[in-house]
Formats: C-alpha cells, structure tokens, sequence
C-alpha cells in the first residue's frame, strides 16, 4: 500500500496520545469543514479528547453539518496537546492559528502545492479530497463510518470535486461516495444544503459580479468592489463559487473572480476545465490549491491586481494553444 509508512506513523501517534487538535486553512471551506469535523469525530470514537478549532468561524453554509456547532474558532491556541492534525494547508501560516510552534504536527494534504513541514507528512496529491484520506485513515485505524462522519466527508467530497466535475474525480471518486452514502451520508440533503440555501445577499453579490464580467477567448473574469459587498451585506463567504459562473461559459478554459478587501488588497480565486492549469497561476503570486480550483491574494488597487490576473491568463491561455498546435 503506497501510503501505508505515513498512515501507520499517524495511527502510532493517535494510539499512544490523549489530547489532540484538529484544524484546517483559515476560511475554510467544504473539504475543510467536511474534514475536519469527520476527523474530531473520529479521534472521539477512539476514546481520545480532540478539539477541532478553526481561525475563522464556520461559513453558514456548513453550520449544519454534524458536529459544527461545537467547533471552536480561536486565534491563538492554548493547552497541551499530544499532537496537532493539521489538514490541507501547505504550511502552519496558513491555519491563521498562533501557538502551534514547538507542538507535534501530523500534516496531511492533497493539494498540488503541499509539502513535507510537519513531523509526519502524509501528502496523496491523486486523493479527490483531503476527506478521502480521513476516510482512509478511519478505516485503517477501525473506526465505524456513522452517518454523521459520513455525511461530513460526502460534503466535502462533493464541494472539492465541483460536485464531481473537476479533474480530481475518477471512479475511486464515485466508489467513496458510493459507500457513504451506504453508510448513512443523504445526497440529497447534501446538494440541497450546498446549492439551494444561498441567502439574499449573495445574489445580490452575484448580480454585481455578472456585471463586471469580461471575457477574451479562452479567459474569462469578474470582479466586485469592496463597495459592493457593503451594498449587498455580504459577508465573505458569500463569494464561494461565483467564480464558477464565469468558468461556465463555453469555450472558457481558465477564469477568475477577484473580490477587493477592506484594506485593499485583492482576494482571486480561480477555476480552470481542459488544459489549463489553474494551480500554477495561483502560485506565481504566492497562492495554490488544485489544478482545476485554486486561489491566492494580490495587493491591490483592483485593477492593478485584475491586469497582472489576466495578463498572466493570457500568456497561459496562448501557450497551451500553442503546444496543442
């Protein structure tokens, strides 16, 4: 088993600990919602204490899951813990979590930009989700699969895999959901939370940003000012998946949505279909994630940031045409 040295180094720590932190990347989304809460509630059902504690609060789109309303959102850790799981984050700065320095990190990731800083690393780059190790990391330690942990990792497989249309999904993908669902996970209720509760204000968030939308070829983007988030009460969250609208259109291969913070700087986060790699714009300024869905932040003013976005688009968009040539 190709993962078998770093799944067994984890089961040996979590076997001899106690106390343990689960946490994920700041702003967390699906995978990181899905993940984190699937493996507290793991760690409990091997008699351990796990706190899952997150930098920011859970977006309102997961506060149903199972589990979420006893999640902590803190800035600072404090205690004594055994060992800290760290999932999908490409370093420790990325939890916007202090006080992790100097305690026992367990890093797993997926994400093409991982990379080995914790004292056990456990990176599967071909996992559809970060949700699909602790999945494998449950069954390789024993643990039952409940209705609420496979509910937890349905979601965030179905939020990491663009509901099973990015370049992650395979049939490994469709067995996993296959099998949580068998073990309680309500697809249904799943998408109905995911795609049909959207509040007021990020319709109104959407309507600006289909506004802006420019399209040039193969690249597509879209933007909104910190004026219009003001004007439509939109709290941050609301901006998950607007990109999605502009990846949509046919013939675009990469697009991005750009949101201006309060302090200026510029949120981007990107999507990309075919050969286009969305991951490698995203780390030339400093940011990452997969190659179909990534993301990073830019100093602003908007259009600025909005011109280095699409100039490098461009010149990716017309190499790919030309390696096809």
């Amino acid at each position: 088993m190709e993962h078998y040295q770093p799944i067994r180094a984890i089961l040996e720590i979590i076997e001899q600990g106690h106390r343990f932190l689960v946490t994920s990347h700041a702003r967390p989304d699906g995978d990181a919602m899905g993940s984190m809460l699937a493996c507290g509630a793991i760690l409990r059902q091997l008699g351990k204490h796990a706190d899952v504690v997150s930098s920011d609060r859970p977006p309102l789109l997961y506060s149903g899951l199972p589990g979420a309303d006893e999640m902590r959102c803190a800035s600072r850790i404090e205690g004594d813990y055994d060992a800290v799981i760290v999932l999908e984050c490409d370093g420790l700065e990325r939890t916007g979590l202090q006080g992790l320095e100097g305690l026992r990190i367990i890093n797993m990731d997926h994400h093409a930009s991982g990379r080995a800083y914790g004292d056990v690393n456990w990176i599967n780059r071909e996992a559809c989700a970060v949700a699909e190790m602790v999945y494998e990391l449950a069954l390789a330690a024993g643990a039952v699969i409940t209705p609420d942990i496979a509910t937890c990792i349905y979601t965030a497989v179905l939020t990491d895999t663009g509901s099973f249309c990015y370049g992650n999904t395979d049939e490994h993908t469709f067995e996993l959901a296959r099998e949580l669902v068998l073990c309680g996970a309500d697809p249904k209720q799943a998408a109905q939370q995911i795609y049909f509760s959207n509040p007021t204000s990020k319709m109104l968030l959407l309507g600006a940003a289909l506004s802006n939308i420019k399209r040039e070829g193969r690249i597509a983007w879209m933007w909104v000012t910190h004026n219009d988030m003001v004007r439509a009460c939109a709290a941050e969250e609301d901006c998950e998946g607007i990109v999605n609208y502009a990846i949509s259109i046919a013939g675009v291969d990469v697009a991005a949505f750009l949101r201006e913070l309060p302090d200026r700087g510029v949120r981007v986060s990107m999507r990309s279909k075919g050969d286009m790699d969305a991951a490698e714009i995203a780390q030339h300024f400093g940011g990452g994630g997969h190659k179909n869905a990534s993301g990073c932040t830019l100093p602003g003013p908007l259009p600025a940031a909005a011109e280095s976005i699409v100039k490098l688009m461009r010149s990716k968009a017309n190499a790919t045409v030309h390696d096809v040539a």
